[in-house]
């Protein structure tokens, strides 16, 4: 079995991938690690996929797939998980902001202190400041909602057993929230190592600031998923039947009150005239819709979907 699988997302970064090669290469001999470098190019729009080619025909451990068109970083990593081998699966951006240099204190982590995950810690910085304050942000609110203490989930440099992986399931942003579904599938000893983080040598960020929006909306599905994802009807049902029984006891209570005014001839108004019986009618109206998508979901969720499915166009 390898010892290393180490799994590279990228997109439009042909000027640094022989460099991070030639670096990767240095570091697995230097440490007589079995390895492979699982490259996944995301839809790249310049010469990467050419690039890459050439570098798989020079090393027969370099192996390469390429997206039809760009489906983001989550996708790039989930099909690079679905194919590694090693015993140990190192991530790594290929901008070469990330150092192939700890891999072997991250795999001596996993191996002999016996993590399941060990996530990097760019303590020290070198990202403009529209991305370092959103980025602490989310680490606080992903700490609050998971209660895992990591200060960087976000970064691209992360150890895994191979079994935590496969257990993975990413699309969208979801990359950012991989030690969240590691702890909630089981996988708690999670690590944390200082990294250094290398100033961007080629090119530009791939990402904007919309990555922060669609990070919040992920966190917030990620949360429902793994709490209701398997039992969607515990919490629409719940829901239903609480609003259901409100507008219920606040029907009988005006019924009620109509039938006591009646025999005690005190005035009375209509039922269909108080306000009170429109916000029942609603109340009742919601309980039913809830208690409905309820079951949708139910049905839903015995039935395979497709959101992992992603169309390969080359393989190396």
């Amino acid at each position: 079995m390898l010892a290393i699988s180490i799994v590279v997302p990228l997109y439009n970064e042909e000027e640094s991938l022989p460099e991070l090669c030639a670096w990767i290469e240095r570091v697995m001999d230097e440490n007589q690690f079995t390895y492979e470098v699982i490259f996944v190019n995301d839809g790249s729009k310049d010469r990467s996929w050419q690039v890459l080619k050439s570098l798989v025909a020079q090393n027969p451990r370099i192996k390469a797939v390429s997206f039809s068109r760009n489906y983001g970083k989550s996708a790039a990593l989930h099909v690079g998980f679905q194919k590694a081998q090693g015993s140990v699966v190192i991530t790594m951006d290929a901008d070469l902001q990330d150092s192939p240099d700890e891999i072997p204190e991250l795999y001596r982590m996993i191996k002999v202190e016996d993590y399941d995950l060990v996530s990097g810690w760019k303590q020290k910085r070198f990202d403009p400041l529209s991305k370092t304050i959103p980025t602490k942000l989310y680490n606080a609110a992903i700490k609050w909602m998971s209660g895992i203490n990591l200060h960087d989930n976000n970064c691209g440099l992360k150890a895994y057993k191979l079994e935590v992986i496969k257990t993975i399931r990413l699309y969208g942003e979801m990359h950012r929230y991989i030690p969240v579904q590691a702890n909630w599938n089981g996988f708690s000893r999670i690590g944390e190592k200082v990294v250094q983080h290398q100033a961007r040598k080629y090119g530009t960020t791939k990402f904007g600031i919309e990555r922060f929006l669609y990070g919040l909306l992920d966190l917030l599905s990620i949360t429902f998923v793994q709490k209701f994802g398997k039992r969607p009807m515990h919490l629409f049902g719940s829901l239903g039947i609480f609003s259901f029984l409100v507008g219920l006891f606040i029907t009988l209570y005006l019924i009620g009150d109509k039938i006591y005014s009646i025999a005690n001839h005190i005035p009375f108004r209509n039922i269909t005239d108080n306000t009170w019986f429109y916000l029942a009618l609603v109340a009742i109206i919601i309980g039913s819709q809830l208690f409905l998508a309820g079951f949708i979901g139910e049905l839903l969720t015995m039935n395979s979907d497709r959101t992992t499915d992603y169309q390969i166009r080359e393989e190396l």
